[in-house]
């Protein structure tokens, strides 16, 4: 969810970090009895009194506000329960992380922190963050509290995690029904050549098969990452060297942009959509499908019910397929971090401990619709609802995480902004072709950093 200037200096932050390899506890912190090793045990609530600290949470919610009145209230149960008091601060997708790696670079960061899953890796290499070993873990009632697939998306393989899971989600198509019982089309598509037919179908007065989020980074980089794992391809090898440019990667973009380019499925005004406008489009009849990841909190504020509309798994290139190519979603999901440099550590593993109990994982999961990460959680009835449903078992079937390399935040602001321009041609009524494609493509791996 950026623009192109928010990525220049996302980039510019990016490489400075890298090339000073600063970690917070260098640049910060201090010699507080609070600021522990991650070894230690937790502090008896009453020794936390009167402390305060600092969270950045990310924007989960319609608006900030709303993230604002839904977080306070809980943020208040932390308060009255250990006496520690929680500054809040919701930032939203455009400058999340333009601020988090500002942070690592100054010293002057938040306690606790919100990041996206997919930076997990890219943070964790700047040393910034408190790595969660076992002793960690333990403050918080043990690692394997939380599911595999969210805790696989929260740092490097055979490193300590950088973060601990605080909110799963997975990507579903949901289809509008009406829309497609109007169309003739009974069931939903499975395949993404069954996806195209039924878009063009139900692209008709005024109204679209499908909406995307053209100008949203985040959410090209999420799509064209499942499209190429479908190809048996990955944006970087095993040694971490960007793959920007193979046969399937470039394949896999065009066939995204190809939405709007030539398969005319999707408006052409979607190409500047950034913040969400792909959820209004759909929760008011404008397009009869999108990809999402679990969004029915949203859709109902625009007053859709949850009857109006199905969810299933997204297509895949073949019916059945499975493996690499069976692959429908990236690992989405928050998860929830303690800057190394804070001098309330006590304090901020006793607030991640509270975050991450059973009763607020519940209490938050269902305010956002999102799906808890830790196991007793899940289980409870009221995450049972058929979306959710659906959403949970791509998340234990078919979803991936997206690459765990110290270079993925620039993947994502290189390569999202890079298809964001295609989807601008394809509006323009210019020509998306492999060649064009493996253009931007290429133009984006050449400002990679070394791996």
């Amino acid at each position: 969810m950026r623009t192109s200037s928010t990525s220049t200096r996302l980039l510019a932050a990016t490489a400075l970090v890298a090339a000073l390899g600063l970690t917070l506890s260098a640049c910060g912190g201090g010699n507080d009895d609070d600021n522990k090793g991650s070894g230690s045990s937790p502090a008896a609530p009453g020794s936390l009194k009167g402390q305060t600290i600092t969270y950045w949470a990310s924007n989960q919610g319609t608006s900030l506000e709303a993230d604002k009145t839904t977080l306070t209230a809980e943020l208040n149960k932390f308060t009255a329960q250990s006496g520690v008091k929680v500054k809040l601060e919701v930032i939203g997708w455009a400058d999340l992380l333009n601020r988090i790696l500002a942070a690592t670079t100054s010293g002057q960061g938040p306690d606790v922190l919100n990041i996206g899953n997919t930076w997990s890796a890219s943070l964790q290499a700047t040393g910034a963050l408190m790595p969660w070993d076992s002793a960690a873990f333990s403050t918080i009632g043990g690692k394997d509290r939380f599911t595999a697939a969210s805790i696989a998306s929260a740092g490097a393989a055979g490193k300590d995690p950088a973060a601990v899971p605080l909110y799963s989600m997975a990507y579903g198509l949901y289809y509008n029904k009406k829309m497609f019982a109007d169309a003739g089309i009974a069931t939903p598509p499975t395949t993404w050549d069954e996806l195209v037919a039924d878009g063009k179908k139900l692209t008709t007065g005024g109204h679209y098969g499908i909406a995307v989020e053209g100008a949203n980074g985040a959410e090209n980089i999420h799509h064209v990452f499942v499209l190429a794992k479908q190809r048996g391809a990955d944006w970087f090898d095993a040694s971490g060297k960007p793959t920007f440019t193979g046969p399937q990667q470039v394949a896999a973009v065009k066939q995204y942009v190809d939405f709007i380019a030539s398969d005319k499925i999707a408006a052409k005004g979607d190409a500047e959509y950034v913040q969400n406008q792909t959820i209004t489009d759909f929760a008011t009849g404008k397009a009869a499908m999108m990809m999402w990841q679990s969004a029915a909190p949203a859709i109902a504020s625009h007053g859709m019910k949850p009857t109006d509309y199905g969810v299933v798994p997204v297509p895949t290139q073949t019916a059945g397929a499975t493996g690499d190519a069976g692959v429908t979603s990236m690992v989405a999901g928050i998860n929830i971090a303690i800057f190394q440099s804070t001098k309330h550590k006590a304090a901020a593993e006793a607030f991640v401990k509270f975050m991450t109990s059973t009763d607020e994982q519940k209490a938050l999961n269902g305010k956002y619709g999102s799906i808890p990460p830790v196991v007793e959680a899940d289980s409870d009835p009221a995450f049972q609802t058929p979306d959710l449903k659906v959403l949970a078992g791509v998340l234990q079937k078919s979803a991936a995480p997206l690459p765990q390399v110290a270079n993925e935040s620039q993947f994502e602001n290189l390569v999202g902004p890079a298809v964001k321009s295609l989807f601008a041609d394809a509006a323009a009524g210019k020509a998306v072709t492999d060649d064009s494609v493996k253009a931007a493509l290429q133009k984006a791996q050449q400002q990679m950093p070394a791996s």
